[in-house]
């Protein structure tokens, strides 16, 4: 197999991944939190392990991604008691909404999405393991387990348990250790309950995903229960480390054989505009700019890396990728052949680097560059067109942009009145033409081009873009 190298989060440093088994690549990725809009952090996670995903799929492996939804938790509880909606109410609208901001990023389906509150029952089946073995242990608030029974815990973080000073400060004293965390909180008044042998309540956060990826993903008899387990970097500690003790105590395995984690998000308020303002929310920066330019935005730096968000270097990403699609309408229509076996080469020889896309990024804007070139000498270059055109197209399958129509791409941002407006005029400009009234397609097009548009007659009929 290809050699490809990601940094584990627990060995701190870049390791050589081997799957447990043949060619099988088993992924778990914690999702969001269903109370609220996608931010910009949902996004980078998103974005960095969907291009994981297509780039084993490029090495030849079969994924399983997966990617989880928290369906029952504090933040959702508290929306629905202040808008008085009921749960499945607030969760499907943001699952949806989370979708809709995916696909816009164009990020890959995951193979397994389970939620929350569908997988009650296999949280409690682990955590009245976790009773019978004395590792958990019930109190007057619910159940907890116990940080001193795992021999391992903090190896996942390098953080000890007496570290965790948030925990000491607000701890229950009827715990056994400061740093016990729930996996069972008892009903309290407007909580969401469900029945169970200890009693009536819900489930804690970091359960659900030890619980879930040993139901729907764990191979069996092996030492690693998946492949690669994934989130952003604030998840590592407390949220990974207590899933890996979870599972470490209930089931003998190790939860996964690599640990990756991707870098924060930040925003630059003086480098965004009003129209932008501060928001972290992706559906403000998605009416001002494509998901793709979005997309090709956060993958300029290499996912581990922290991210300064700030329209100033959007928009200049922008214009990388508007060179993509420039060279793509010099081929618009064509036919291909095959990839350009170099550059194929050279890019996933950087990307199966620890997913370093911004190395792949300058190597598609000089494979760019010298496309332009070629077409300028060569412009009747047929052959070369073809391999351009499934370069483009390979481009757009492992980085995950290039996919648009080429003149669509330049119409982003134009009302559905203009567009209904812009093509009604080219209608009748085509009609003229038809009636050989030159005169009247000629004022046509100047009419067009006074709406900030740009039109070209091709073989396939006429394409317009914004200027």
């Amino acid at each position: 197999m290809t050699n490809i190298t990601i940094y584990d989060s627990v060995k701190k440093e870049k390791v050589k991944f081997e799957a447990i088994k043949n060619n099988d690549v088993k992924i778990y990725v914690c999702g969001p939190t269903v109370y609220d809009d996608s931010h910009l952090g949902h996004a980078r996670s998103a974005i960095a392990f969907d291009l994981l995903h297509r780039v084993l799929k490029a090495n030849n492996y079969n994924v399983t991604m997966t990617k989880n939804f928290t369906d029952i938790d504090d933040k959702i509880i508290k929306k629905m008691n202040e808008t008085g909606r009921s749960l499945e109410d607030v969760t499907s609208e943001y699952i949806n909404a989370y979708k809709n901001d995916m696909d816009i990023l164009n990020i890959l389906p995951n193979s397994l999405e389970p939620k929350a509150t569908e997988n009650v029952q296999i949280m409690i089946d682990m955590i009245e393991d976790l009773m019978s073995k004395d590792i958990a242990y019930a109190i007057s608030d619910g159940v907890y387990f116990d940080v001193s029974k795992d021999e391992n815990y903090g190896s996942l973080s390098k953080r000890a348990s007496d570290e965790n000073s948030i925990a000491r400060v607000e701890s229950n004293q009827e715990k056994r250790n400061p740093s016990d965390f729930a996996l069972w909180k008892f009903e309290k008044a407007d909580d969401v309950a469900y029945e169970s042998p200890f009693g009536k309540g819900r489930p804690g956060w970091h359960i659900e995903c030890s619980a879930m990826i040993n139901k729907h993903l764990a191979y069996k008899d092996e030492p690693f229960q998946i492949d690669i387990h994934g989130g952003g970097a604030d998840l590592l500690f407390p949220h990974h480390e207590n899933e890996a003790a979870q599972t470490r105590c209930s089931t003998k395995a190790d939860l996964a054989k690599y640990w990756m984690h991707n870098g924060f998000v930040t925003i630059d308020g003086e480098k965004m505009s009003k129209s932008l303002g501060n928001s972290f929310f992706l559906k403000d920066i998605l009416k001002s700019y494509s998901g793709e330019v979005v997309r090709f935005y956060l993958l300029t730096a290499q996912y581990r890396a922290n991210f300064n968000f700030n329209e100033e270097d959007l928009i200049a990403s922008k214009k990388r990728l508007d060179k993509l699609y420039r060279v793509k309408k010099r081929v618009y229509g064509g036919g291909k052949s095959a990839v350009n076996k170099d550059f194929k080469t050279d890019l996933l020889e950087a990307l199966n680097d620890d997913l370093n896309s911004a190395k792949a990024i300058s190597i598609i804007d000089e494979y760019i560059n010298k496309a332009n070139e070629t077409l300028d000498k060569e412009p009747k270059n047929k052959a070369f067109k073809k391999e351009l055109v499934a370069t483009l197209e390979f481009i757009d399958e492992v980085i995950g942009v290039g996919s648009s129509d080429a003149y669509k791409y330049f119409q982003f941002g134009i009302s559905e009145d203009d567009i209904s407006k812009i093509e009604s005029l080219i209608e009748a400009r085509t009609e003229a033409k038809k009636n050989k009234d030159f005169e009247s397609a000629d004022k046509i097009r100047d009419e067009i081009s006074k709406l900030g548009v740009s039109i070209m007659d091709t073989p396939n009929g006429v394409v317009w873009e914004k200027l």
